[in-house]
């Protein structure tokens, strides 16, 4: 997905028929591009933005099996959840979902303890203990000797299960590189801005190329609406009718360094309002979430001072070591895109997902959680096949590992050979099998004629220039924002937020990209005046005033309305 690829794109968008046009490039849109590649279906992928734009680089970072819904008795959900956890971890991506060692802190002495254990022990029988051990109980001491952060009070003893840690961003680009892998055609800058219909069926889509404003027609057999938080303004789009709203919930996590709370393992705990997790992320930890109503602007959705204060407040009540707003390295606020219910709540709608034929031509699908992203594709493509004239196969993404799988685990054991072979330090080795898997030597070939691209990024020592290349010549970034946000995770990993980068950064991209000097200085000042916008954003209290805010912030993507509130 360089340059040229996406221009080859948008010409066979104008001229090809597509079985299955997807719009989104999201986690939902990736799942079901893949699914319906592998299944011999000609598919094409538009996404307005970037790919993992929105709520797909936004998430807590996990593949979880959604423990907090044994306590809604959503049995199905947490044995998907499961299944699809384990998939991923030993089978489709074990390069990019790990496991990940959890203590659940214990705070009253009679009840918790067994009430915990039945659901931990369902919780393993479900599936929860296949590849990773199952629940263990600790007493007050054990758990500190996991957890030294907390504090002795905060706590009586403590359960330590298994999760995985995932970075969201980078698994949606590989799940749509293996699609792409499979013939799918794949595009990002692409928006859908109408529809054709033949009566009531709809046979096309109008597309706006969102950074040069040209225009083409894209048609295809069936249109897979898979724009999650948008999904209700796409189906108006359609003039169609759908089958269920998506209500868009907050949530916002904080990153900190690793040295301000003692301990390797994350943590859980039940807040008055959601789950707040504590999670290892490489030197950092991300701490988080919220969950409130959203009715603002959707493609920027701003964390506020109450938001952050919030996950301040919650955390410093467990740890021995208050952790300040000045300790604050990231912050980044996402948008769930819940099924409607009629509770007042947004913790009690639903996270299952549904998949729905609102028009010949045309399946909606919307909801869910991101480790059941394949089941969500699944499900979308098996929908979506009716319209599609032909025989279609049954789904195989079960058996589909993603590009850089193979091998993974064999190149894992051999860091220290291949850090000496290459030149690398063994952290940096690491850094790279665990964004790359085996696909860590493509990465890495620019610079056998540019040994420069092995030198750190400046301003954002744990990544290589080599990474900001391979992003334009294989990942398809084509904006300064693009890689510093979603193909690397400076944004959220460096007090700065990038813009200590943006400099560097955009003048390796325009080698690639032909940018003159204009262009750079133009990229380099729409993500600083965005960065500082959501700064900004970040010190106002309420939801309103920081939107007000940050949906000014200038866009990479000039053709395009994201100002709008919903």
């Amino acid at each position: 997905m360089n340059k040229e690829q996406q221009e080859k794109a948008w010409e066979d968008f104008g001229t090809e028929h597509y079985d299955v046009v997807i719009i989104g490039g999201g986690s939902v849109g990736a799942g079901a591009a893949l699914d319906a590649a592998t299944r011999g279906l000609k598919v094409a992928v538009v996404e307005t933005r970037d790919f993992a734009g929105g709520t797909s680089s936004r998430s807590s970072k996990m593949f979880h099996g959604g423990l907090r819904y044994l306590a809604m008795l959503d049995f199905k959900l947490v044995a998907e959840s499961l299944r699809e956890r384990e998939l991923s971890m030993s089978t489709l991506a074990p390069h990019l979902v790990k496991p990940l060692k959890f203590v659940f802190p214990l705070t009253h002495r009679v009840w918790e303890r067994p009430y915990m254990a039945s659901g931990f022990m369902l919780y393993d029988l479900m599936g929860g203990a296949k590849t990773v051990p199952m629940q263990k109980h600790l007493t007050r001491k054990g758990t500190l000797k996991l957890a030294g952060g907390l504090k002795e009070d905060a706590l009586v003893g403590g359960v330590r299960y298994f999760d995985t840690l995932v970075d969201d961003a980078r698994h949606t680009m590989m799940v749509l590189r293996t699609a792409a892998h499979f013939g799918a055609t794949i595009r990002p800058s692409t928006q859908v801005t109408g529809f054709e219909k033949d009566g009531s069926r709809v046979t096309g889509a109008h597309l706006v190329d969102t950074d040069t404003g040209r225009t083409t027609t894209i048609h295809g057999h069936v249109f897979v609406n898979a724009t999650g938080i948008w999904n209700d303004e796409l189906q108006n789009l359609a003039g169609v009718t759908g089958k269920f709203k998506v209500h868009t919930s907050k949530g916002v996590h904080i990153v900190v360094p690793k040295d301000v709370l003692e301990g390797e393992v994350a943590m859980t705990f039940v807040t008055e309002k959601s789950v707040l997790f504590v999670i290892p992320w490489g030197e950092y930890w991300i701490i988080g979430t919220t969950d409130t109503d959203w009715k603002l602007n959707l493609a920027n959705p701003a964390a506020t001072k109450e938001d952050i204060e919030y996950i301040l407040d919650h955390v410093n009540a467990k740890v021995k070591r208050q952790i300040r707003p000045e300790d604050i390295v990231g912050v980044y606020s996402g948008l769930r895109p819940l099924l409607e219910g009629s509770s007042d709540s947004t913790t009690n709608l639903s996270r299952n997902h549904a998949v729905a034929r609102v028009a010949p031509g045309m399946v909606s699908v919307a909801g869910g959680k991101y480790t059941t992203y394949r089941v969500i594709g699944k499900d979308a493509i098996d929908a979506a096949v009716q319209d599609v004239p032909k025989k279609v196969p049954e789904s195989v993404t079960t058996q589909v590992p993603l590009l850089g799988a193979d091998g993974y685990h064999a190149l894992a054991n051999k860091v220290p050979a291949l850090a000496e072979e290459l030149g690398l330090s063994r952290v940096q080795v690491e850094h790279l099998l665990g964004r790359y898997g085996s696909l860590m030597f493509e990465v890495l070939a620019e610079a056998k004629d540019k040994p420069e691209l092995l030198k750190p990024v400046p301003g954002a020592e744990a990544y290589l220039l080599a990474e900001v290349a391979y992003a334009v010549t294989h990942e398809g970034a084509i904006h300064l924002d693009d890689v510093l946000s979603r193909r690397l995770r400076i944004t959220m990993e460096y007090g700065h937020r990038g813009i200590e980068c943006a400099q560097p950064v955009a003048e390796l991209m325009a080698q690639y990209l032909d940018w003159d000097q204009a262009r750079i200085d133009e990229e380099v000042r729409i993500f600083t005046e965005f960065t500082e916008a959501a700064l900004a954003a970040e010190k106002e209290l309420t939801d309103q005033a920081a939107n007000s805010i940050a949906a000014k912030a200038p866009y990479a993507r000039k053709n395009i309305d994201l100002t709008q509130d919903r």
